[in-house]
């Protein structure tokens, strides 16, 4: 139905161009009177804007399909290059030309008198300046988005008692911190402050995570899906999803690290590699891992505990126990108490970066030496 009632619009459109061109063409004729012909009357008149009418209606009625045709084509062409550039190089790069444009009219209203090349330099001006706007707005995108920020951190400066106080740091959130699940209990302590951002191209590799094959795959992504939510439904901290994507750039870890420098923001993360990454480009790093081993119970040479033995150790003859909270503990001498409860002593802490290690000797087997 609506294909119709554009068909006959634009007839319509057509044959009032083609009366207006009849007309035209009448007057012309009657204005040089060519070939000795006798002058038109009006009804002549009225009969060639007529026949221009039904010509250009008919024309235009019948190429009407093809027009819509190209016009869709163009369309989805058009629509389909808008969605590959990002929504905030769109709306600066929006910006950038209305201000080029404002420029060239103004400097075009000095030029237009010039006879002659008036015009045409108003419209070379007027194209040059609006792309130069455009260009110049979307390159320098990273340095108009930290605008606010430098306003922001400006105003929000307490010089009481000579203290300076800023607005607080964005939290970029990566893949890895998300499907563990641990920053929701942190956020909800309240040690982490908002707002929590989390970039679009992590939502699309969790979402593909969670359509994976693999059910270990699609369990972790769904896992991380539900964590998201409950962060955005169950918390009372600020979230924010940015849709700022870099194109050129194909790893997720490295469009995280230059994220944070886009946002003078934090990557939140339980990843050694992109902590490593990070700091060699100076963003900081909050590291779920390394908050989780510095609250962790302090445990010193000499001290009782009461453990578990779980399994073997890799070395003869020991054993190996775990605390509540998943420290390891290497008891010397443990292997033949595997499965049982037993008094130790810790005997040396031994920090690494995958967390602390402990390592102890039955209690009753150092009575004995002693």
């Amino acid at each position: 139905m609506l294909n119709k009632i554009i068909r006959v619009s634009l007839a319509f459109a057509g044959a009032m161009a083609g009366y207006a061109i009849g007309l035209l063409v009448s007057k012309i004729l009657k204005a040089q009177q060519f070939f000795n012909m006798a002058p038109l009357t009006t009804l002549q008149e009225l009969i060639i804007s007529i026949v221009g009418a039904v010509i250009f209606g008919f024309l235009f009625f019948i190429i009407t399909p093809w027009l819509m045709k190209k016009g869709l084509n163009s369309a989805n062409w058009v629509e389909t290059e808008l969605q590959k550039i990002p929504t905030t190089d769109i709306l600066v790069g929006s910006i950038g030309l209305i201000i080029g444009l404002i420029i060239a009219y103004l400097i075009s209203r000095l030029i237009i008198p010039i006879p002659y090349v008036g015009i045409v330099l108003s419209i070379i001006l007027h194209v040059f300046l609006g792309y130069l706007g455009v260009s110049i707005a979307t390159k320098k995108i990273n340095d108009l988005i930290n605008l606010p920020n430098i306003f922001k951190r400006s105003s929000n400066k307490d010089k009481v008692s000579n203290k300076v106080v800023y607005a607080s740091v964005p939290k970029i959130l990566d893949t890895s911190v998300i499907i563990d699940g641990r920053i929701a209990d942190v956020c909800k302590t309240g040690f982490i402050e908002g707002p929590l951002v989390i970039p679009e191209f992590v939502l699309k590799e969790l979402r593909h995570i969670a359509d994976s094959s693999d059910s270990l795959k699609r369990n972790r992504g769904r896992r991380g899906l539900d964590i998201l939510n409950k962060i955005q439904k169950e918390l009372d901290i600020e979230v924010q999803i940015t849709d700022m994507d870099f194109e050129d750039i194909a790893e997720v870890d490295i469009k995280l690290v230059k994220l944070g420098q886009v946002l003078s923001g934090k990557v939140v993360t339980n990843d050694f590699n992109l902590n490593k990454v990070s700091e060699l480009q100076g963003v900081p790093v909050l590291n779920i891992n390394e908050l989780a081993n510095a609250v962790k119970p302090v445990v010193l040479p000499g001290e009782e505990m009461v453990v578990q033995v779980i399994k073997e150790g890799k070395e003869m003859g020991q054993g190996v126990a775990y605390l509540d909270d998943g420290t390891m503990i290497v008891v010397d001498g443990g292997k033949k108490h595997i499965g049982k409860t037993m008094d130790v002593l810790v005997t040396s802490v031994l920090q690494t970066a995958a967390g602390r290690l402990i390592f102890a000797k039955p209690k009753n087997m150092v009575n004995k030496t002693a």
